[in-house]
């Protein structure tokens, strides 16, 4: 079963976060560049002290404990939420006044 979502993370050139059990550690924002046999080859790149540092490894299958996957991302900068105009009243959200919770 993880051989096959390997595979295919691997051909959808997707980024994804790794567990690596021996050790100990994940790698973040790592490409998955080949899977052959039980050994599958990842690309990443590290950063400290100001230089970039990009970094290809082989790891076992079975070191692999765990991969996630980012579905979505919202800047945290832009605090603006696009919506359509051409939504539906009905289905609009309005801001709630305080007074509107009093019965």
């Amino acid at each position: 079963m993880l051989h096959r979502k390997i595979y295919q993370l691997c051909t959808e050139g997707r980024e994804v976060c790794l567990f690596l059990r021996d050790q100990q550690r994940w790698i973040d924002g790592a490409t998955i560049l080949s899977l052959e046999g039980d050994l599958v080859i990842i690309r990443y790149e590290t950063e400290e002290d100001d230089e970039i540092s990009s970094w290809e490894e082989m790891v076992r299958l079975e070191s692999i404990g765990a991969i996630s996957q980012k579905i979505a991302s919202v800047s945290r900068y832009d605090s603006e939420i696009a919506v359509s105009d051409e939504c539906p009243d009905a289905e609009q959200i309005h801001p709630r006044s305080p007074d509107s919770n009093q019965d």
